[in-house]
């Protein structure tokens, strides 16, 4: 049912990112560029691939704690399991959040969500793929005390699409609405790198949890928010930016001399260091001015890769409906090739100088698997018409690809953040 829900609400997001599109037009405000759309979304689209797989290790240890831990054989089918597993998990998932801020190894996590230097519908579906390497363990007093799998994994995406409509900068403050929900003036703080707003604002139904925690702030007119991370990520790679933060955390780790230390850099507030003031001194320096990473790319690279992208994102999307019918290595295999896609378009928008050489054997795969496979993952076999279409398709995509101009890979324009 889960699922279900999630599959029905996949179109609402587009239709929702393109009235926020043409309203921010109407009304003279500039929230989207297409290099960063593309890489939220295509985070996204990672994300569920992976939540396809892992699925073993969050819906599973939860029904394995269910079946032989739980004080409680809560009943499925009451109204009051319902109510009270969403606001169960509502509190849950503020201290994961919360955990996700606090904790560097969580942070690690929970970061690809905050790189967006723009706030935007789109910002919404840039979610982390290690999130479920941990996150579960959040979870566990649900299944002690009983709520169902299927109650569980209901108002778990139930919570997830309320939080799609609060990252927006176009709704403005809604008085009393603001005080007790989530909000996109509250969740506007929350994304926000000023000093003032750093680590705010954690709820995600309700921000009572934040009032009652000591971790809310109202959003300042006088202070804008200005958006990303403070270690800005400078790539549009989906791979990276799932592994940035590890790997910073790793090279950190290996700095410590003493053992204690190492694990700790793990386990305290990101930039944590044995050295006084490390983090103080780390934030002191921080530039709310800085340009925007948005590298030079030609007109005629930029629309194509926004017609692979759009294509790429719909095999993603088969993909989420059909793998239930396909067997576990064709449905790797798919699912490797859509990732192959989102990282080559991404390597074009980065202008990588490997990037047009990856997406060629990208499409020239696709042409070989027409030709000699000559069927489809899960949507069967391809006839000569199509085969044909694909691979003229395929053909003129190298010509225009190889025939764009290529900016060299140093080139970059600095963008400054607007005010408002």
């Amino acid at each position: 049912m889960a699922e279900r829900i999630m599959m029905l609400a996949i179109p609402g997001f587009f239709v929702l990112i393109a009235i926020e599109l043409l309203l921010a037009r109407l009304i003279g405000r500039k929230v989207y560029r297409m290099n960063d759309a593309i890489s939220s979304i295509a985070l996204g689209t990672l994300s569920q691939i992976v939540g396809v797989f892992a699925k073993v290790l969050t819906i599973g240890i939860y029904a394995w704690v269910v079946d032989r831990i739980a004080v409680f054989a809560l009943p499925a089918d009451s109204i009051w399991v319902w109510v009270s597993g969403l606001l169960l998990y509502d509190f849950c998932y503020y201290w994961l959040h919360r955990c996700g801020h606090e904790v560097g190894v969580l942070w690690a996590a929970h970061a690809v969500h905050h790189q967006s230097e723009r706030f935007n519908l789109s910002t919404a579906l840039r979610q982390t793929s290690s999130g479920v390497l941990l996150g579960w363990v959040f979870y566990l007093p649900m299944a002690v005390l009983g709520y169902p799998v299927e109650v569980f994994a209901v108002v778990a995406v139930i919570d997830l699409l309320y939080q799609y409509w609060i990252h927006t900068e176009l709704v403005p403050r809604l008085g009393w609405f603001d005080r007790v929900f989530a909000s996109p003036s509250n969740h506007r703080v929350h994304h926000a790198v000023n000093e003032v707003y750093l680590d705010k604002n954690y709820g995600g139904i309700l921000i009572l949890w934040d009032r009652l925690f000591d971790s809310f702030i109202e959003e300042d007119p006088a202070e804008p928010p200005v958006y990303g991370v403070r270690g800005a990520l400078h790539s549009w790679n989906p791979i990276w930016a799932n592994l940035a933060v590890y790997r910073g955390l790793l090279q950190t780790s290996r700095q410590m001399r003493r053992w204690p230390d190492k694990l700790k850099v793990w386990l305290k507030p990101p930039g944590w260091a044995p050295i006084e003031n490390w983090a103080e001194v780390s934030k002191a320096g921080f530039d709310l001015n800085r340009p925007e990473y948005d590298p030079a790319v030609s007109a005629a690279v930029k629309t194509y890769a926004f017609i692979h992208f759009v294509l790429v994102l719909a095999m993603g999307v088969h993909f989420l409906g059909a793998f239930r019918q396909m067997e576990t290595l064709p449905a790797l295999a798919y699912a490797g090739g859509i990732v192959v896609g989102l990282v080559t378009i991404a390597a074009l928008l980065d202008t990588r100088g490997w990037g047009r050489w990856a997406e060629s054997l990208r499409l020239l795969g696709i042409a070989a698997w027409t030709l000699i496979v000559g069927e489809w993952p899960a949507a069967g076999v391809i006839g000569i018409w199509l085969q044909t279409g694909l691979v003229v398709f395929v053909l003129l995509s190298l010509l225009w690809l190889w025939r764009s101009p290529s900016p060299h890979d140093a080139d970059t324009k600095a963008v400054t953040k607007p005010a408002i």
